[in-house]
């Protein structure tokens, strides 16, 4: 078992920088997943960690070994890729046990790991088939039974699922975790999908453009993103955002976007105050919009008129797709709402939860004001 340290890491292709000061230490143990928009170096950190990329500068520690200079085979780690990689000729049982045979590992010590690793991931039947006898979560399977039967230190796991279908990638991540509980082992896990980030991670590092924006725990980042681009990225459908101005009345401050004007509660004034006559940007998301006849209790409800534009029906909620003035926002509602298109319609904002950005301290990526 192992800890993982990015000291520093910058990975330079050219004039492209993949990886900018990229400084990350990942517990024994853990569940990371690096999350973020294709392009944004998260492979890039993975294959950097698994030695299939060397650093342009800074750190890549496993355990207390520096491992920049080590070659790949040496650093005790197993990947499992996109693609299965498994070997169309080789029955399930010769794939998982190839990388063992290399290694010169006793036939006994080979045949009681793959069939431990095949037991605990329910593919003991499926030993004598081959690969184009199989579904392709069955694959997917044996890709993972592959890395588990080497018992590295660290596991890394890149877009594993994004080959898989909606219902089987929901199945195979549940299987994932079930499978990090029982192994107690370091994963590493790169995705672009940020329900499966949410679902799966102890912790979340979110990146853009190389950086690093945010570092935390899945509910942590959606409670408290540290600025607009984490905002947007965690959540779906994706946080509402209104270019607005902070405006004082009597003792009363309110955020105004054209047509729009909600009431800042008294909780937030102090914060809020040094932006009075300020440009910001207002964040809510679609789960605190909702129809008032069904809003939650306890809420700090601020009202909006606006226009049903879509009215998306999923069975246990509604997304509506709204207009107020030039603002387009969605509003996750309960489906017992009656709202039809083209219908103005009263909805209420929940004021404990919104969100406020300031552009002053980075105009392509506000900072959250907490």
């Amino acid at each position: 078992m192992a800890n993982v340290i990015f000291r520093h890491v910058f990975k330079k292709f050219g004039d492209v920088i993949a990886l900018n000061d990229f400084d990350v230490e990942i517990e024994d143990k853990e569940f990371l997943v690096l999350v973020g928009p294709s392009g944004c170096g998260k492979t890039t950190a993975l294959r950097s960690l698994a030695g299939l990329e060397e650093v342009s500068s800074g750190e890549v520690i496993i355990g207390d070994k520096v491992v920049n200079d080590l070659p790949a085979k040496d650093r005790d780690i197993a990947m499992v890729f996109q693609s299965y990689a498994l070997y169309p000729h080789m029955t399930v049982y010769d794939n998982m046990a190839f990388g063992l045979k290399l290694r010169k590992m006793p036939k006994d010590e080979i045949q009681r790991r793959v069939m431990e690793a095949a037991e605990t991931l329910g593919i003991e039947k499926l030993m004598k088939r081959k690969p184009r006898e199989l579904s392709g979560g069955q694959n997917q399977r044996v890709a993972l039974g592959r890395a588990i039967v080497r018992e590295p230190k660290v596991f890394l796991f890149d877009e594993p699922l994004s080959n898989l279908d909606a219902k089987l990638r929901v199945q195979m991540r549940a299987e994932i975790s079930k499978l990090h509980h029982r192994l107690q082992t370091t994963f590493i896990y790169v995705t672009h999908d940020q329900g499966e980030a949410m679902t799966m991670a102890t912790r979340i590092a979110v990146l853009n453009h190389g950086i690093l924006q945010q570092l935390d725990t899945p509910q942590h980042l959606y409670d408290k993103p540290d600025n607009l681009f984490v905002a947007g990225f965690i959540g779906s459908p994706a946080m509402n955002f209104f270019q607005s101005v902070i405006t004082k009345e009597g003792d009363e401050l309110y955020i105004v976007c054209g047509d729009l004007k909600v009431h800042v509660p008294a909780e937030r004034k102090a914060l809020l105050m040094p932006l009075v006559n300020k440009e910001i940007v207002f964040g809510i998301r679609p789960e605190d919009v909702h129809n008032p006849e069904f809003a939650p209790p306890g809420i700090t409800a601020a009202s909006v008129r606006a226009k049903v534009d879509v009215s998306e029906l999923m069975g246990n909620e509604i997304n509506l797709h709204l207009v107020n003035g030039s603002n387009l926002f969605v509003g996750r509602v309960d489906p017992r709402t009656r709202f039809q298109i083209g219908d103005d319609v009263e909805v209420v904002f929940n004021m404990k939860n919104f969100h406020v950005f300031d552009p002053s301290k980075n105009p392509e990526n506000p900072i959250a004001v907490r």
